[in-house]
Formats: C-alpha cells, sequence, structure tokens
C-alpha cells in the first residue's frame, strides 16, 4: 500500500506542481506588462516593477491554488484512468473508501499550506506592496481613499462620563508611519468638544507590541482646535465677542489612546489581506465601538472556511478516477469537471457580497457553497462507484 500511496501522490503533486506553475508564471507576465507603464516616473525602475511582480504573487497563489489543485487532480487522476493505472490499483484492492482517503490527506495537506499562506506570506506580501509602492507615490505615501480610514474609540474619565472618539487617517508613509490624521472628540450628547489635526503621526505601543492594550500616538505639525463652552453663556459669549473656541500649534504633541497598533494597521488594509486572527480583533474592536462589522465579518469566516476549499476541489477531482475513457468523451468531461470548478470559485466568491447585501449570517455566507459543491461532489462519486 506504500507503494500505491506514492504513485498517486507522486503522480497529483507532479500535475498540481505544474499546473500552479502555469498560472503563476501568466500572472506574473500580465502583471508586469502592466507595471512597464509605471517605468520612469518617480524614479520607478525596472527592479522595482520585478519586484512588485513578485509581492504580487502572494495574492495570486492563494487566490489560484484551489483552481490549480482541481485541473492538477482532474488531470492526474483522468491520466491514471485513461492509462488503466487506476483499474489495475482497484484489481489489486484499492477500494473507494482507500481512495477518499489518501485523496483526503492531500487536501488536508493542502488546507494546511493555505492556511500558512493565507495568514502569514500574504498579509506580510501586502504590507511590503504598500510601502514599497508609498516609495513612488506623488505624496510620498500610500492613499487610502478619498475619504480615508476611520477608527472609534469610547474613552471612560474618572468622574464617570464617556466621550467618543472619532479617528480619521488619510495615507500611510513608507516608513509605517500615517499622515493627514484627524483626531475628533465629542462628549456624551454629541457635541464636538475637540479637534486635533496633524500632518504625521507615529504609532507606539503601549509595553509589549503583542500584549499592547493601547497606543501612543506622537503628532507632528498640530492643529489643536478646543471648544471652550456649549452652553447658553457660550451662545451669548459668542453673541458679544468674546472667545469660545481656543487654537494652539503645537510642532509635537503626544495623544493617548486605548487603539493599539494591530487595530490601526488592520483598518488601513483591505479586509481580503488580513490574516485571520486580525480579522477577528478588528471584528471586535468593531463591535465594541458600535461600527458596521458584517463585512470584515463575512471576510473572517471566508477566510477560516477557505481551506475547506482544497478538501472541495479534491472531491471534485476523485469522480474522474472513475470513469473510463473507452466510453468516450473524455476531454469533454475534464472540461466540464473544470468549469464546475470554476463555477465554485465564482460563486464562492459572489456569496460573500450577497450575504453582505441580504444581510445573511457571516458564517453561512462563508460556508454555503463549500457545502453544497463538497456534498455534490460525494454524491457523483458514490454514483460513479455504485453505477460504473
Amino acid at each position: 500500500m506504500k507503494t500505491v500511496r506514492r504513485l498517486i501522490f507522486r503522480t497529483v503533486i507532479n500535475h498540481v506542481s505544474l499546473v500552479a506553475l502555469a498560472f503563476s508564471a501568466l500572472s506574473f507576465f500580465i502583471d508586469f506588462v502592466d507595471e512597464l507603464q509605471e517605468l520612469g516616473q518617480h524614479q520607478y525602475t525596472l527592479l522595482d516593477a520585478l519586484w512588485t511582480c513578485l509581492l504580487l504573487q502572494g495574492q495570486h497563489i492563494y487566490d489560484l491554488f484551489p483552481i490549480a489543485l482541481l485541473i492538477g487532480g482532474i488531470l492526474a487522476l483522468a491520466r491514471m484512468a485513461q492509462t488503466s493505472e487506476f483499474t489495475i490499483l482497484r484489481t489489486g484492492g484499492l477500494g473507494p473508501g482507500r481512495a477518499l482517503g489518501l485523496l483526503g490527506i492531500l487536501g488536508v495537506s493542502a488546507a494546511l499550506l493555505m492556511v500558512l499562506i493565507g495568514n502569514w506570506y500574504v498579509p506580510w506580501s501586502e504590507q511590503q506592496l504598500s510601502l514599497h509602492r508609498a516609495q513612488f507615490s506623488k505624496l510620498q505615501g500610500l492613499s487610502l481613499g478619498r475619504s480615508g480610514a476611520w477608527l472609534r474609540e469610547r474613552r471612560e474619565l474618572p468622574g464617570g462620563a464617556v466621550h467618543n472618539i472619532t479617528v480619521n487617517v488619510g495615507t500611510a508613509n513608507s516608513q509605517g508611519d500615517f499622515g493627514l490624521v484627524r483626531i475628533f472628540e465629542f462628549d456624551d450628547q454629541g457635541r464636538l468638544l475637540r479637534r486635533l489635526a496633524a500632518r504625521q503621526a507615529k504609532v507606539e505601543p503601549k509595553g509589549n507590541a503583542a500584549l499592547a492594550t493601547g497606543s501612543i500616538w506622537h503628532l507632528r505639525d498640530v492643529v489643536d482646535t478646543q471648544w471652550l463652552s456649549h452652553d447658553l453663556l457660550g451662545e451669548q459669549a459668542a453673541l458679544q465677542g468674546r472667545q469660545v473656541i481656543a487654537e494652539h500649534k503645537r510642532p509635537t504633541l503626544d495623544w493617548d489612546s486605548s487603539l493599539t497598533p494591530l487595530v490601526v494597521s488592520a483598518s488601513v488594509l483591505p479586509p481580503e489581506t488580513m490574516s485571520t486572527a486580525s480579522l477577528w480583533r478588528y471584528t471586535k474592536h468593531l463591535a465594541t465601538n458600535a461600527q458596521a462589522a458584517q463585512r470584515y465579518e463575512i471576510e473572517f469566516w471566508k477566510k477560516t472556511f477557505y481551506p475547506l476549499v482544497c478538501l472541495v476541489m479534491v472531491a471534485l477531482a476523485l469522480p474522474f478516477a472513475y470513469l473510463h475513457a473507452r466510453s468516450g468523451g473524455m476531454s469533454l468531461k475534464i472540461f466540464g469537471g473544470i468549469m464546475l470548478g470554476i463555477s465554485f470559485v465564482l460563486i464562492n466568491h459572489i456569496s460573500s457580497h450577497l450575504g453582505l447585501l441580504h444581510q445573511w449570517q457571516p458564517w453561512l455566507a462563508a460556508a454555503a457553497p463549500s457545502l453544497v459543491y463538497l456534498l455534490l461532489s460525494m454524491s457523483a462519486f458514490v454514483w460513479l462507484v455504485r453505477y460504473r
């Protein structure tokens, strides 16, 4: 049985590796052609373009590996069926349960590989890519969109009052600092008390970075605006021409916050590039501060269930080992299986958007496509084993 396991593993791994390498080379070529348009702008060189394309491969591998696993598995098992190798193995005692178990081992191994890529390599490559691109931006920083990134926190004062803090970050530069920072402080009745506008900010954790419960924002080039009064006396003072707003310009200012650096970093990253742990921490932060978290919850469950996609791909490929080449139409059947797998990937991506639109349960929107296609592939496998 060791020889049988080695034969199946070697055949499937070789085919999957070749397909994955072909997909990676194709995506690298497409990215490189796109990057050639930026050569010569802001001292962007050919080596910079190559490094950008290499960093982009992290997300491409994570997205395309399940398809490569499916196509490689189908090609390997269909070839074994066409050359009667799998028929000989079945005659030698390889039952359906044993075959399913062997491919299940490959699926679990691929799932563990996807966990490592999605939770370590992709976040690292996306962070390096953002910092690399920020070096060649016109603003010498990575733009976070027209509205920037928004964060909220609740601060309890010693007297029992609660102040709501809203933070807006406009850019993130190549050194990991933040630019165009605005901080708004409101009282418990929603009245604006203070506004800080800083050109740049550096966030440092309080104590150990991994166990930090807050952070200190080192603000530079700060405009500190404070509203002195919001009651009727303040309105009368304004009518009488007395000062009700105090504005000070400071070269530096340290601002204490309960926002951890991990939460701040997560807020400026797309949810697709965040690790599972970062998504979980950020969804907890959003829920605590009464912010919409469904998009990040769906992405958290999607990334949690994403390794299950590898098992689905292996299960979809297994029935092709039980097809008979002499029955005809083998190429058409392989093409149909590949299209079925591609349809699964598309539906798996669309389900998250549908769940967000229709307010589905996040775990259901993330897990439903995998469960449906896994049931479909197992039904096809049982039918082929029983009737073919």
